[in-house]
Parts: structure tokens; sequence; C-alpha cells
């Protein structure tokens, strides 16, 4: 079971980063065709700014499961450093439930956040609802509850390697 689960969060990761990267970029491409109709062409789009800013939105909130993934979230490097292994684990159980509580408390406002700015239309989108912009936190939410279960059952402390 736990192999299963690993293997799908594995999966459900890798695709959040696809989604991640895929998001930035499109905000790298917006942002230099941005910059030539303003000042090659000298007719802004101005559409460009609110899709950019969406998709760094998107970009960070489906980002973050890696990061989850990885233990790179949240940290407690000292005191867990110090701990003996007994004491870690529980370390790892304090900090997998807080996540999950912050995560949890994300995806309740975000997905509330959503359904509110549903009736909203987007500035230069018209026909674009908010919807979609505050869809990110429960969808990312939904993979970072993954990636932390994933690091509770599989721990990996990439941060501490790295870090000099």
């Amino acid at each position: 079971m736990k192999k299963q689960f690993l293997k799908f969060e594995r999966w459900t990761t890798l695709l959040a980063m696809g989604i991640a990267c895929a998001m930035m970029a499109t905000a790298a491409t917006l942002g230099l065709f941005q910059i030539f109709t303003r000042f090659v062409i000298e007719q802004p789009a101005e559409w460009t700014e609110v899709l950019i800013r969406f998709s760094l939105i998107w970009m960070v909130f489906m980002g973050i499961p890696m990061a989850f993934r990885n233990g790179a979230m949240v940290s407690v490097d000292v005191l867990y450093r110090w701990s003996p292994p007994r004491l870690k684990r529980l370390l790892d159980w304090v900090v997998c439930i807080a996540a999950l509580v912050l995560v949890l408390v994300i995806i309740w406002w975000g997905w509330d956040y959503a359904n509110r700015g549903s009736v909203q239309t987007v500035t230069g989108l018209e026909n674009v609802s908010m919807f979609w912009a505050y869809l990110a936190l429960p969808v990312g939410g939904v993979f970072c509850i993954l990636g932390i279960i994933g690091n509770l059952l599989d721990p990996q402390r990439l941060e501490m390697e790295t870090a000099q």
C-alpha cells in the first residue's frame, strides 16, 4: 500500500511540477510578447499582464508540492539535527500535521474564493472569470497534501544537504 501511494504521489508531484514549469514558460513568453508589443509595435497588449499574473500564481501553487515532497517547505533544521531518532520522527509528525492543517485551510478558503470570484470577471479579459485564478489554491493544495504525506512516509531532507 505504501509503495503504491508513493508511486502515485511521485506521479502527481511530477505532474504538478510539469504544470508549474509550463506556467513559468507561459509567463516568460507573455512577458516577451508584452515587451515586443509595447516598445516595438507601440500597441501594448493589456491582457498579457493579467495572464502573466495568473500564470505566476498557478506556477507557485503547482510548484509547492515538490517543495513539500523534498522536505524543503517547513524546516526545523537545528532542532532536527540535535534530536535523537525517536524525537526526529515525532518532529516529522508535528511538521506534517501543521502543514496539513495549513494546506486544508488554504483549500477551504481557496475554494470559497474561487466560488465567490466566479461572478467577477478579469480586467482586460472580460470573458474570463476570476474563478480560474483562485482555483490555483485548492488545486495546488490537493497536490500538496499528497506531497506532505509522501514526505512523511518517505522523508527526504534535500534542503539540509544543499544548505551550507
